[in-house]
């Protein structure tokens, strides 16, 4: 299926079925969000095998690719950014990816396709900066999936193959890949809701939990009591507040600040009475806002889809890397509204110079964009370079807490 195809296969089925609920308190992430068919039962994945894996560590793999980057600045002028890998990286990263997969049945197979090849790229490569990469394949939900379970409304993503292959996944890393390294769970969208109940069932209240570095949960809705950093979705895994906090959360969903969370708003909001979507700001963990250090695709990819953006410099020279980054344009701060919790982005476009003033990340264009998905397509690219930031911190921190 092209991308163009799947941007509207999406669109398609977001309107043709009134729109997606709201996600509840119990079930916030998936594909924002993914019901979930009936469990089925398959037989377990063998994890010792590496075609299970889109990324392992000292593998030419789904992580092994260019990732150099052009630095775009507001006067015009570019410069190159090389991509280096950590040589000998002091922690781990395990990764599982949002819903992406273009198999035509309800669960996806084990086969790597180039929907899952572009998310590694989009989300996880980059990350070899800082630590050894492990992202296993699973039998997820898919977006055919997806749209055959509309018509019975929401299920969780607590139970089933995508579950079951993410869980069999870990325990098979701790028994032979982690020999005692500190570990960043990374996840998004369904990857995110997945790795939710992972650490409620498996990591809380172990001895795993101290091998928490930290756990990115993005474009989903953890929740927190009011007012407070720990409780909820996670018992004893509180908030990160600053970059040497370990063993702490990181979660967000990103919104324009032009087109802020709907009434229908997908991530963010919270139903059940004392309680609150949490939001850890990458780019300001402390709070307040902060600049986005975004790496954005040069020719318009995110993880579903490709629109081909604006130049990225009027009259300037071409882009030939995979990568832009545009330091200054993008900010971000956590804001609550009566819809939801969430970190607002804001774009500031300046007509006065050749740099381009806006991106992409939307789900649809001109006026079809859907405000409840806010910019869940590049969630995880708009504050890459900052959670780089964050975890190579964390890392350091973790070290030395050990």
């Amino acid at each position: 299926m092209s991308k163009s195809r799947l941007l509207a296969s999406i669109i398609t089925l977001v309107v043709g079925c009134g729109g997606i609920a709201r996600a509840q308190p119990s079930q916030a992430g998936g594909a924002a969000p993914a019901p979930a068919p009936a469990p089925q039962t398959v037989a377990p994945n063998d994890y010792s095998k590496d075609a299970n894996w889109l990324c392992r560590p000292g593998h030419h793999d789904a992580c092994d690719i260019d990732l150099s980057t052009t630095v775009v600045k507001a006067d015009g002028s570019l410069s190159k950014e090389p991509f280096v890998p950590a040589s000998t990286p002091p922690i781990d990263c395990f990764y599982v990816y949002p819903t992406i997969s273009t198999d035509p049945g309800i669960y996806s197979d084990m086969t790597p396709d180039a929907a899952e090849l572009n998310v590694i790229a989009q989300q996880f490569a980059r990350f070899r900066q800082v630590c050894r990469p492990f992202a296993p394949m699973y039998r997820q939900v898919t977006l055919a999936g997806l749209r055959r379970s509309m018509a019975g409304g929401l299920g969780s993503l607590s139970s089933g193959p995508q579950y079951d292959d993410v869980r069999d996944a870990w325990r098979y890393y701790l028994e032979h890949e982690n020999r005692g390294r500190g570990v960043v769970l990374i996840g998004h969208s369904q990857g995110s809701f997945i790795l939710t109940s992972l650490i409620a069932r498996e990591i809380e209240g172990t001895p795993q939990q101290k091998r928490i570095v930290s756990a990115i949960l993005m474009g989903t809705t953890v929740q927190v009591p009011a007012g407070k950093d720990v409780g909820g979705s996670f018992k004893s895994l509180p908030l990160c507040h600053t970059a040497t906090d370990t063993g702490c959360v990181i979660t967000f969903s990103s919104y324009r600040s032009t087109v802020p969370p709907p009434a229908n708003a997908l991530f963010g909001h919270v139903t059940a009475p004392g309680m609150a979507g949490a939001c850890t700001n990458p780019a300001a963990l402390a709070g307040g806002s902060g600049d986005l250090h975004a790496y954005l695709d040069a020719k318009g990819r995110t993880i579903t889809s490709t629109t081909p953006p604006q130049p990225w410099v009027s009259g300037g020279a071409s882009i030939d890397t995979p990568w832009v980054s545009v330091p200054g344009l993008l900010t971000a701060a956590c804001r609550t509204s009566e819809n939801a919790t969430y970190l607002e982005v804001t774009v500031h476009g300046n007509p006065a110079d050749p740099r381009t003033d806006d991106i992409i990340g939307d789900l649809g264009s001109g006026q079809q964009v859907l405000a409840n998905w806010g910019l869940h397509l590049i969630d995880v690219n708009l504050a890459m370079g900052n959670l780089l930031d964050i975890v190579r911190q964390q890392g350091q921190a973790f070290g030395r807490r050990r």
